[in-house]
């Protein structure tokens, strides 16, 4: 959802005067909330993987009562595409996608498969300029609640002036995308003994392996994993001298609100979806089999991630983000 922002600032800089709502689910909420670019954020109902016709119908007519003059249509399957057709939208923007004819009456003539950066296939929807290598697309910038970021830090015991490394180690894909739970906890052990204080963030899925992390750590880390809203992650995130994160939504609102991020890359491509911040530092290996953009390493061994050593990573945070470690 966060690399989604890059054509919602293209959008509002294109036709300042034109509000924009944004049709996701109820769990990007918190998230698009703190978009400045957004008027209002759209619940799209819970499918399962349902296509559930009766349930497009009825988010069709509600949409209808809303007038919108134009849709831009992100995904490229046919079931994203109906809801704006039902709703009678005039120009329905997007990519053919899986045979979309009539559905999408404002089609893309690139091929989005041609696009290799996921925000740059986002762009070309509204901006031509989005093919063209040279042009830097605009960046995601989330806000953050300030008064709301002092509340959880004095809830969570964390001095405002303390040096603090969010290590986000889920990944909802699947475990090709994760750096071991042990090597974060060998980080966290070193940045400990830097005097930096870590922290550990996810959802309740990732609770008990950040409580590995912990664990494994000697203590060296706080498992806020399940204990946090995804708005209360983004403050938190904001309060950080650093992230240090898989390729995750995560590492994309670490990037969003201006921390440096160290992102780790196994089966997935920091060409695809790379933070978008000037202050990343990429890690990964150069093996011949990645990326292979597997949930699970068909080799059962993922050294795409497990080689990337936690001294090396605890390096590139010195090196890159001297003030965070000396």
């Amino acid at each position: 959802m966060v690399m989604a922002q890059s054509l919602l600032v293209c959008l509002r800089q294109q036709t300042p005067e034109r509000p924009i709502d944004v049709l996701a689910p109820g769990w990007c909420k918190g998230i698009i909330e703190r978009m400045p670019e957004v008027r209002r954020a759209i619940e799209l109902p819970s499918q399962h993987g349902r296509f559930d016709w009766a349930m497009r119908r009825r988010l069709g007519a509600d949409l209808r009562q809303h007038g919108f003059g134009q849709a831009y249509i992100l995904p490229r399957s046919l079931k994203a595409a109906i809801p704006a057709w039902l709703a009678r939208i005039p120009r329905r923007t997007g990519y053919l996608g899986e045979m979309r004819f009539g559905l999408i009456n404002d089609v893309r003539s690139k091929d989005a498969a041609t696009f290799r950066h996921t925000v740059r296939r986002f762009l070309y929807l509204a901006d031509k300029r989005a093919i063209d290598p040279q042009w830097t697309p605009p960046s995601p910038s989330l806000r953050i609640d300030f008064e709301r970021q002092r509340d959880l830090l004095e809830q969570f015991g964390i001095a405002s002036e303390e040096p603090v490394v969010a290590l986000l180690p889920g990944a909802e894909y699947g475990p090709a995308k994760q750096w071991p739970a042990r090597h974060f906890a060998d980080l966290a052990a070193g940045l400990g003994r830097a005097g930096v204080r870590c922290i550990v963030l996810g959802s309740p899925k990732e609770q008990a392996l950040g409580e590995a992390i912990v664990s494994d750590s000697g203590g060296a880390a706080l498992n806020l994993c399940g204990r946090t809203s995804l708005p209360d992650a983004v403050d938190l995130i904001g309060a950080c001298r650093a992230a240090v994160s898989n390729d995750s939504g995560l590492m994309h609102v670490a990037a969003a609100v201006g921390v440096p991020v160290v992102a780790l890359y196994g089966s997935s491509s920091s060409e695809r979806t790379p933070p978008l911040t000037e202050q990343a530092v990429v890690m990964t290996r150069a093996l011949t089999c990645r990326p292979c953009f597997e949930r699970r390493c068909p080799y059962g061994h993922t050294a795409c991630l497990s080689h990337i050593r936690p001294d090396t990573v605890l390096a590139a945070v010195a090196a890159h983000l001297p003030a965070v470690v000396k």
